[in-house]
C-alpha cells in the first residue's frame, strides 16, 4: 500500500514537473524557429538594392550597354581594319558619299623595313604620332589584316580622308577628355568641398567665397586666357620637355575649371554628416581631421559623387566639342568629334550640302551624350536612400 502510494506520488510529481517545463519548452521551440527564419533572411545593402533597381530601368540599362559598346570600340580602334585617319587624297577621294568601294592602305613601306619615327614609317605617315601601346596595336592590325580596309561607309571629307576612321579616332580623344577632365575635377572638388564642410566656420566661409568668385568668371574667357598663355612658344617648348603637350594641358585646364559645382555638392552632403554618431565615435578614439574626412565622410558621399560624375562627363565632352568648334580645343592633325562637326559645317554651302560630314559625327556625339545622361539619371534614382527597397 505504501509502495503504491509512493509510485502515485512520483508519477504526480513527474507530471507536475513536465507541466512546469511545458511553457518553457514551447518558448524555446518558437525561439529556435524564429532564429532559423532570421538566418534565412538576407539583408540588402544600399549598393545591392541600387544595382537591382538600376537593372529594372530600361533606359539606364540600355544606356550602360551602349556606353560599354562605345568604350570597347574606341579602345580597340587601332586593332580594327580602318583606313588612315590622316592620309589625304584630294584627286580621287574628295567628298565621296558613303559607299562600299574597296580601299587599300597603300603602305609606303613594310612596318619592319624602316626604324620607327623615320619618314617612311607607315605608323607615322598613316597615323598621327601613335603612342607606344597604340603603335603596338596598329602593328598587330597590320599583321592580321594587311592593307585591307573597311570601305568608306560614312563617306570622305574635303581632303579625301575617311570619315568613319576619323569618327572612331576622334571618339577616343573626346572620351579621354571627358574622363580625364572629370576625374581631375572630381579629385579637386571632393577634397575641397569635404574639407570646407567638415572644418566649417571662417574656413568654410572663405573657401566658399572663393568658389563664388570663380563662378562669376565665364569659363570660356578663362580657357582662352590659359590656352593662350600656355601656348606661348617658349613655355610650350619647356612644358613639352617634361612630356606635357597641348592635349595634356587641355585636359588639365578643363578639369581645373569643372570642380566648382562638385565642391558645392560635396560640401552640402558633408554638412549633414559631420555631426553623425559615427563621426563622433571617430573623434572619440582620436582620429585626425584628414582621416575622418577621407576615411569616414568621403565614402559616405560617393553615391552623390558618382551620379554627378556621370553628369559631368557629358558636360565636359560638350564643352570640348564647343571649344574645338571655335578652334580653341583639339587642333589638327589630332581629331575629336567637335572638330569633325566644325569641319563638316565649314564645307556646307547653299549650293551643295555634304550631309554625311555632319550627320555621322553628330550622331556619334549625340548617342554618347544621351547614354551618359540617361545613365546618370538612372544612377541618381537607384542610389537615392529614400527609395531603398522600392
Amino acid at each position: 500500500m505504501t509502495q503504491a502510494t509512493n509510485s502515485a506520488a512520483t508519477d504526480a510529481g513527474d507530471s507536475a514537473q513536465a507541466a512546469g517545463r511545458g511553457p518553457e519548452a514551447s518558448d524555446k521551440r518558437e525561439w529556435e524557429a524564429l532564429w532559423e527564419e532570421s538566418r534565412r533572411i538576407r539583408g540588402v545593402s544600399l549598393w545591392q538594392d541600387a544595382r537591382r533597381r538600376l537593372s529594372r530601368s530600361f533606359t539606364a540599362r540600355w544606356s550602360l550597354r551602349l556606353l560599354v559598346a562605345i568604350v570597347a570600340v574606341t579602345v580597340v580602334t587601332p586593332l580594327l581594319p580602318l583606313q588612315s585617319p590622316v592620309k589625304q587624297d584630294l584627286k580621287r577621294r574628295q567628298f565621296q558619299p558613303p559607299n562600299l568601294r574597296p580601299v587599300r592602305l597603300e603602305l609606303p613601306a613594310a612596318p619592319s623595313a624602316s626604324p620607327a619615327g623615320s619618314a617612311a614609317d607607315p605608323l607615322e605617315t598613316l597615323w598621327n604620332r601613335p603612342s607606344g601601346l597604340t603603335r603596338g596595336m596598329i602593328r598587330a592590325r597590320l599583321a592580321v589584316f594587311g592593307d585591307w580596309c573597311v570601305p568608306s561607309i560614312c563617306g570622305t571629307d574635303s581632303l579625301g580622308r575617311d570619315v568613319l576612321s576619323r569618327i572612331l579616332w576622334g571618339a577616343r580623344v573626346s572620351l579621354v577628355v571627358g574622363i580625364v577632365a572629370s576625374c581631375v575635377s572630381l579629385m579637386i572638388g571632393v577634397s575641397y568641398g569635404a574639407v570646407a564642410g567638415y572644418v566649417g566656420g571662417w574656413v568654410d566661409e572663405l573657401m566658399m567665397r572663393l568658389v563664388d568668385i570663380l563662378y562669376s568668371i565665364p569659363f570660356i574667357f578663362v580657357v582662352i586666357f590659359l590656352m593662350t598663355i600656355l601656348g606661348e612658344p617658349s613655355l610650350k617648348k619647356a612644358l613639352f620637355a617634361y612630356g606635357i603637350d597641348q592635349m595634356v594641358i587641355f585636359y588639365l585646364v578643363i578639369g581645373a575649371l569643372y570642380w566648382l559645382t562638385m565642391a558645392r555638392v560635396v560640401r552640402g552632403q558633408v554638412l549633414s554628416l559631420r555631426n553623425e554618431q559615427f563621426i563622433e565615435a571617430a573623434r572619440t578614439i582620436g582620429a585626425g581631421t584628414g582621416r575622418i574626412v577621407f576615411r569616414h565622410i568621403v565614402p559616405n558621399v560617393l553615391s552623390v559623387v558618382i551620379v554627378y560624375l556621370t553628369l559631368t562627363i557629358p558636360s565636359v565632352m560638350l564643352f570640348e566639342a564647343f571649344l574645338s568648334f571655335l578652334g580653341l580645343g583639339v587642333s589638327p592633325p589630332d581629331v575629336s568629334l567637335g572638330l569633325l562637326i566644325n569641319e563638316g559645317l565649314q564645307v556646307i554651302t547653299p549650293v551643295k550640302t555634304f550631309s554625311w560630314l555632319v550627320v555621322f559625327p553628330g550622331l556619334a556625339l549625340t548617342l554618347t551624350l544621351f547614354a551618359l545622361n540617361f545613365l546618370g539619371d538612372g544612377l541618381r534614382d537607384a542610389l537615392d536612400p529614400r527609395m531603398k527597397n522600392r
